[in-house]
């Protein structure tokens, strides 16, 4: 039996792969990954070299940082399904040579205008790229536990380049002018380009009936409306304003319609059946929750770490490098993990263990506390890596391999949407508790002045040091002292909806089921027939 099982996967491994190593496969795709994952984060450290160098306005200083992000977001569900049609590898290589192309427009660009329109580009080759190199890994592993191994490393690559991409900035940004930064895509891109045709294999769908265009277009304007909308609150940005309200109504409009359609066609653009599988669909929830916790929670603690303690940039990068460090840990160790404990009890203790970690955090204060920091940041890294691999591992097994370009593709666009959620929601709640310990008045302290510093703990700074004097110090030490209270109440909150997560990842199944195998562990009789994962 035994013997039997291993010819048939190694047939399995010969078909996917057409003749290629699928482990050299895994190192392009990686590439390809760490790629996008670079210039995600890049540009974050170049922003004050670029607005000296190109004058960009307010509004357009803002597009050049999101537009990449709103555009790979939004073509995700696009792309990820033309692949399932037309070819996963063909639409990868187009990703490849447009991203090539985007990022010498972005290097040479000589106005904010440019600029803008390659970092658009930028992310539609992005959004080529991310659903297109995992649906390939989901056909050339076809044997789950290779593919968990596999799905560890490309999560571990991930976590790399989401890290070295603001180091990478800032090492060139020391020796070169700005667009140094854009120009160190295109010699990858050209060898990934002839590597990629020559090793990767062709894989699509069963291709029935045609590809839905209008639905396409639906989703990706959709989705476009709803980033935008949260990214506008995520950045400040009133609520009932006109341009933060319409798009986040018209895009959920839009993908309210784009559900209909889906729904009455005899051959839809992505099965949304498989969100009938508690498997799939708790996973895609996983990822929401853990990217909400993961980006709105660095993004404060990069704050606390340069304008409370006073570190500077390249300092606050290498702070954070532990947690960084812990998420590729997780990740190489997920497989393991993943056959031992079974994707319920993984994910379940990866949500409890930032939990902890978040709630561990809540003892720092004004005063730098090192060895806290890092034991809660390697806490916080390895427990949302265990999380985020837990969860989409058991979504891309759960997904057909037919619909592997579109699985893939909403897992993405998820990972995009929780980012941005994140962001605002996190940001409105620490906004709500550090507002009104400065805005509500300090002893010596103008009201005018007290109101203003009540809208950031930055803009606090700045007034403080145009009152000077015990004023300035008083508002300064009340600011400080807000900012903290408002990130102790926000890590509470956080806390909160990473253990609903725990709670919400007991629906996934308790055991890693693969196919013409045996469970990797023994769960009780009526948990292995409920739990059964379809490969």
């Amino acid at each position: 039996m035994t013997g039997t099982t291993t010819a048939g996967a190694a047939l399995r491994r010969r078909a996917a792969g057409a003749g290629a190593n699928r482990w050299v496969v895994l190192v392009v795709l990686c590439v390809s990954l760490l790629l996008v994952a670079v210039d995600a984060t890049v540009l974050h450290v170049a922003v004050p070299a670029v607005t000296e160098d190109l004058r960009p306005g307010a509004i357009e200083l803002l597009w050049i940082v999101d537009v990449y992000p709103l555009v790979c977001a939004s073509l995700l569900i696009l792309f990820g399904t033309l692949g399932d049609r037309v070819g996963r590898r063909r639409i990868l290589l187009l990703g490849y040579a447009l991203f090539g192309v985007a990022s010498a427009l972005a290097a040479l660009a000589d106005n904010a205008q440019v600029l803008i329109a390659a970092r658009a580009l930028l992310g539609v080759g992005g959004a080529m790229i991310m659903p297109a190199t995992l649906s390939i890994l989901r056909q050339v592993f076809p044997d789950r536990r290779e593919r968990a191994l596999a799905i560890g490393i490309w999560s571990a690559v991930a976590a790399v380049g989401a890290a070295v991409g603001p180091l990478l900035g800032g090492f060139l940004l020391e020796h070169f002018w700005w667009g140094s930064v854009f120009l160190v895509n295109i010699p990858l891109m050209l060898v990934s380009l002839p590597v990629g045709r020559l090793l990767l294999p062709e894989s699509k769908g069963d291709g029935r009936g045609p590809w839905d265009v209008v639905g396409a277009l639906m989703a990706a304007a959709g989705l476009f409306g709803v980033v935008l909308g949260v990214k506008r609150l995520g950045g400040g940005e009133p609520v009932a304003s006109v341009f933060t309200v319409l798009p986040l109504v018209l895009g959920a409009a839009l993908l309210t319609g784009f559900v209909r359609r889906q729904r009455r066609r005899a051959h839809p653009l992505v099965d949304l059946e498989m969100f009938r599988r508690p498997a799939f669909s708790t996973s895609v929830g996983c990822i929401v929750l853990a990217m909400l916790a993961l980006v709105g929670l660095e993004l404060i603690a990069a704050q606390y770490l340069q304008l409370v303690l006073g570190l500077s940039p390249l300092e606050t990068g290498l702070r954070l490098l532990p947690l960084t460090f812990a998420a590729m840990a997780a990740g190489l160790a997920g497989a393991r993990m993943l056959r031992r404990f079974g994707p319920r009890r993984m994910v379940c203790a990866g949500f409890c263990l930032t939990a902890f970690a978040v709630v561990l955090l809540t003892a720092l204060g004004r005063t730098d506390n090192c060895a806290l920091m890092l034991a809660g940041f390697v806490l916080l890294g390895f427990g949302l890596e265990t999380t985020l691999f837990g969860a989409y591992e058991s979504m891309l097994s759960e997904a057909p391999q037919d619909q592997a370009g579109g699985a893939a593709a909403i897992g993405e666009t998820s990972y995009q949407l929780g980012a941005g959620i994140g962001i605002a929601l996190l940001g409105t709640v620490m906004n709500a508790a550090y507002g009104p310990g400065v805005a509500g008045g300090v002893p010596g302290v103008p009201a005018s002045a007290s109101a203003a510093a009540g809208h950031s703990l930055g803009e606090a700074y700045e007034v403080a040091a145009r009152l000077g004097g015990p004023a300035g110090v008083a508002l300064r030490r009340a600011a400080g002292d807000a900012f903290v209270h408002g990130l102790h109440v926000t890590l509470v909150v956080s806390a909160g909806l990473l253990l609903l997560g725990a709670v919400m990842a007991l629906r996934l199944p308790r055991v890693m089921q693969c196919e013409g195998e045996d469970a990797v562990s023994v769960p009780a009789p009526r948990d292995a027939v409920e739990s059964r994962v379809s490969v």
